[in-house]
């Protein structure tokens, strides 16, 4: 598989598991927080990092919807990258069997992305995750999220 064929692949599982389509990113939505999935090509090799961003909504007085913005420009209130585990499932640079780059992208689906989603779409659920060193809360997003 080329890497331009793993986005669509990625879009694929990422629709299965619950994610929405959008200005090139996938998204989860709740009441509390929006979930962005975005894959950017590296500009230094053949691979792609995932970015995981998540806007909290009245964050700073900030009412959030959909948008290209919150795929490109934004960095999320809370953002972090895929599990280092994981970097060979983005890794075109170091050559594997499609389906088990298929396979392993599954298993960070169900592994990591959902769970971590699942946290990750309310403030209780930041705040669990920073307790655990999931994610890094920057203080002024701490204190936003009492």
């Amino acid at each position: 598989m080329k890497s331009k064929e793993f986005k669509k692949v990625f879009g694929d599982v990422a629709k299965s598991n619950g994610f929405e389509r959008s200005f090139g990113g996938w998204f989860k939505e709740a009441e509390e927080c929006i979930v962005v999935l975005d894959l950017q090509k590296s500009n230094f090799g053949d691979y792609y990092q995932l970015m995981i961003k998540v806007y909290v909504q009245g964050m700073f007085g900030n009412k959030y919807s959909k948008s290209k913005d919150l795929v490109k420009k934004e960095g999320g209130d809370v953002f972090r990258g895929e599990p280092p585990h994981y970097k060979d499932v983005f890794d075109f640079d170091q050559p594997t069997d499609d389906e088990k780059r298929k396979e392993r992208l599954t298993k960070l689906f169900i592994e990591f992305i959902i769970p971590f989603t699942e946290k990750a779409l309310s403030r209780q659920g930041l705040k669990d995750l920073a307790a655990i060193g999931e994610v890094f809360l920057l203080p002024a997003v701490k204190a936003q999220l009492v």
